[in-house]
């Protein structure tokens, strides 16, 4: 398949907050033709090539099968990128809160995606009130220009959020598990408290079904969690080599986390924190660095770049990066790629600064390049591919199956 990324004429916005809310004409998306920008590394030259750009902050990729994308926009949009067009926001989402960090967020085709042709969308689920938000999941079968017979699997309860730290992250594991990290709402105590759901990592099966070997399964706490303790977690993938969980978590000021969520743990939010309250202060609560009982990350910037999205490099395309591991940074306005000894972070390398721009994802094509998601405003919400140099790095070379 060829794509010349053509783009269609103006979206509406769909699945925005209220019942009945009207449709909002936005910018369009359009293709760019701007000559690739060598990104020069201290392993080698690379080139990144804008895709297009005029989203409206978005937020994740995934690829389907046939290497066409979806991309999620927080305003409440899931696009699909297929035979040069951009569609349509898709019909068929449910009622979205969308107000400061909430909105739609990540997405993930299920496992069995040729079978079933099931999506999974993480998004913001607003109280009856529509007042106060959770962080949710939901599924649907991908049409041609909608998700239909869409079901929710999961609820984050009680909803305590007005738009903060809702995360979130979609992952499914070898064992077909679906991993699903969230924020604690900015209502900090919640993270330690069993019997919510906030400042969770949970861990269900597809339709929302509890694993029963979930490790507070039988005791007085919410069946799905996995771990706890956490502030806000927009970042999630799986190991290659171990196959185990890597998350990342913001922390307040200063104190940004790799973890490897282990089950039953605490990680130790609000006690334990590397950062400070954004007055300067000691966070309130909090007793330190470190507390017994409660796990230290597994890697921990004082400064925060403010993580987002992460991703395992495992290709073949760009072979000095196999193994790195990237990370998406919203605050420092760069790609943070990092070395890796077995689990152990070796070095560190900041790429895309001369940019300033706000990385929220980044995954792996079909393929084996790059792609990074630019959260900002329209018309400046950007789709980027990092490709190796002297290489055809354009989208229609990017584009094929």
């Amino acid at each position: 398949m060829r794509w010349t990324w053509m783009i269609l004429p103006a979206l509406w916005l769909a699945g925005c907050r209220g019942e009945g809310a009207p449709a909002k004409v936005v910018s369009t998306p359009r293709v760019v033709t701007a000559p690739a920008q060598q990104v020069h590394s201290r392993s080698g030259t690379v080139l990144l090539t804008e895709i297009a750009t005029g989203f409206d902050h978005p937020w994740a990729i995934a690829f389907l099968p046939d290497s066409s994308m979806l991309v999620t926009e927080r305003p409440g949009r899931l696009r699909v990128i297929r035979d040069g067009r951009v569609s349509e926001p898709l019909r068929g989402l449910p009622d979205i809160f969308v107000d400061g960090q909430a909105g739609l967020l990540d997405v993930a085709i299920s496992p069995t995606f040729s079978r079933d042709r099931l999506v999974y969308l993480s998004f913001a689920e607003p109280n009856f009130r529509g007042n106060k938000t959770g962080t949710a999941v939901m599924r649907g079968r991908l049409a041609e220009d909608a998700l239909e017979a869409v079901e929710v699997v999961y609820r984050q309860e009680p909803k305590l959020s007005s738009g903060t730290h809702v995360g979130s992250r979609l992952v499914f594991d070898d064992s077909g598990h679906l991993w699903v990290t969230q924020g604690e709402n900015r209502v900090a105590e919640t993270a330690q408290q069993l019997d919510k759901l906030q400042g969770k990592l949970v861990r269900i099966w597809p339709d929302g079904s509890i694993p029963n070997d979930n490790p507070f399964i039988g005791q007085d706490a919410r069946p799905e969690i996995w771990s706890y303790g956490h502030r806000n977690m927009q970042g999630a993938a799986l190991h290659p080599v171990t196959r185990q969980l890597w998350t990342t978590e913001h922390g307040p000021m200063g104190g940004d986390e790799i973890n490897i969520p282990r089950a039953g743990r605490n990680y130790g939010w609000p006690v334990v924190t590397n950062g400070k309250d954004y007055s300067g202060s000691p966070v309130p609560g909090s007793v330190g660095a470190s507390a017994d009982g409660m796990e230290p990350p597994h890697y921990v910037w004082t400064v925060s770049p403010g993580v987002s999205g992460m991703v395992f490099y495992t290709a073949d395309l760009i072979p000095q990066w196999k193994g790195n591991l990237f990370v998406g940074a919203l605050a420092t306005h760069e790609l943070i790629r990092l070395e890796l000894d077995g689990d152990a972070v070796v070095a560190e390398e900041r790429l895309l600064t001369d940019r300033n721009e706000r990385i929220r994802d980044v995954r792996q094509g079909p393929d084996g390049a790059l792609y990074l998601l630019v959260d900002a405003d329209v018309p400046d919400g950007k789709l980027l591919r990092i490709g190796p140099a002297g290489a055809r790095n354009n989208a229609v070379e990017s584009a094929k199956p």
